[in-house]
C-alpha cells in the first residue's frame, strides 16, 4: 500500500513538472485562438499514446457501457476544461491560471463524493469552501469584463479538470487501462476542435509550431503522469502534491514573461494551498491518529 502510494507522489509531482511547462509552451506559442491550441496540444498527444498503445500491444477498447460513459464524460469534461484554462493562459499571470487549474483536487475530492461515494467529511468540506474564497482573491470579482472573464473561466477549467480526474480514479478502479483513457480523451479533444481549425484557424511560424509540439509533448507527460497517480491512489491522499505546479509555474514566468503576481493573488495561492495541506494532515495523520485510538 505505501509502495502504491510513493509511486502516485512521483507521477503527480511529474506531472506538475511537466504541465508547468506545456502552460509556458502555450503562452510562448503567441496570438493563436485557444481552440488551436488545443487541437495541437492533443493531436501531439494524441499521436504519443497511439504509439504507447502499439508498443504495448494494449488493445483500444473498454468493455461495459458504464465504463464508456465515464469515459466520455472523461473526455468531454477534460476538454472543456482545457479550453477555459488555455484562454486564462494567455489572459493572466501564468501563476495565476495555474492555480486556478489547481482548484482541480477540490472539485476531483467533491465529484468522487458525489459519483464514487468517497468519504467527504465536514473537515474536508470546510477545506473545499476555503479553497473556493482563495480562488476569489486570484478571480477577483469586479465589472472589468477583460479581467473578470478569464479567470472565470480559468476557474471553470479547473471544475472541469476536477470531473476528469474524478472519471479516471473511477476507470482505473474498473480496469481501463491508463493509456487508453489518455488515448481516447486526446482523440475526443482533435475531434471536438478539428471543424474550428479548419474554418477558423490562423498561419503559425515555424516557431509557434515548436511551442505548440513541445506544449504537446510536456502535456503527453502530465496526462500520463495524472493518470498514472489517481489509479495508484485516492484524491484525498495524494492531491496536495499537484500544487508543486504552483511553484514551477511562478518560476518559469517570472523568468519567461516577467509575471509577477499582485498581492491579492498571493493571499489566495496561500489560501487554497493552506486548504490541500490541512485536508492531507487530516487525510494521512489527523485521521489516522484518530483511527487509530478508537481500534
Amino acid at each position: 500500500m505505501k509502495k502504491s502510494k510513493y509511486k502516485a507522489i512521483f507521477y503527480i509531482v511529474f506531472s506538475a513538472f511537466s504541465f508547468a511547462f506545456m502552460f509556458a509552451f502555450v503562452r510562448m506559442a503567441g496570438d493563436l485562438p485557444t481552440f488551436q491550441k488545443v487541437f495541437f496540444r492533443n493531436f501531439v498527444a494524441l499521436i504519443i499514446a497511439v504509439i504507447t498503445l502499439i508498443k504495448t500491444k494494449t488493445p483500444f477498447k473498454v468493455e461495459g457501457k458504464k465504463n464508456n460513459l465515464v469515459l466520455f464524460v472523461r473526455a468531454a469534461a477534460g476538454t472543456a476544461g482545457m479550453l477555459g484554462n488555455f484562454y486564462a493562459i494567455d489572459k493572466l499571470v501564468l501563476s495565476d491560471a495555474s492555480m486556478l487549474n489547481k482548484m482541480s483536487p477540490f472539485f476531483t475530492i467533491v465529484f468522487s463524493f458525489i459519483f464514487l461515494k468517497e468519504k467527504l467529511t465536514p473537515f474536508q468540506l470546510l477545506t473545499v469552501i476555503g479553497a473556493f474564497v482563495g480562488a476569489l482573491f486570484i478571480i477577483k470579482p469586479s465589472f472589468a469584463y477583460a479581467e473578470f472573464f478569464p479567470a472565470l473561466l480559468g476557474f471553470l477549467g479547473g471544475m472541469g479538470a476536477g470531473l476528469a480526474y474524478a472519471c479516471v480514479r473511477y476507470l482505473g478502479q474498473h480496469g481501463v487501462q491508463g493509456k487508453v483513457i489518455v488515448a481516447y480523451f486526446s482523440g475526443f479533444s482533435c475531434l471536438v476542435t478539428l471543424p474550428y481549425l479548419i474554418f477558423a484557424g490562423k498561419p503559425m511560424t515555424a516557431a509557434q509550431l515548436l511551442c505548440l509540439i513541445g506544449a504537446g509533448v510536456a502535456a503527453a507527460g502530465g496526462q500520463f503522469g495524472i493518470t498514472a497517480a489517481y489509479t495508484h491512489a485516492p484524491a484525498r491522499e495524494i492531491s496536495v502534491y499537484d500544487y508543486s505546479q504552483l511553484i514551477f509555474t511562478t518560476i518559469l514566468g517570472f523568468f519567461l514573461f516577467g509575471d509577477i503576481p499582485d498581492r491579492w493573488s498571493f493571499l489566495g495561492y496561500f489560501i487554497i494551498v493552506g486548504m490541500a495541506v490541512l485536508v492531507f494532515f487530516y487525510n494521512n495523520v489527523w485521521h489516522t491518529q484518530d483511527n487509530q485510538k478508537k481500534a
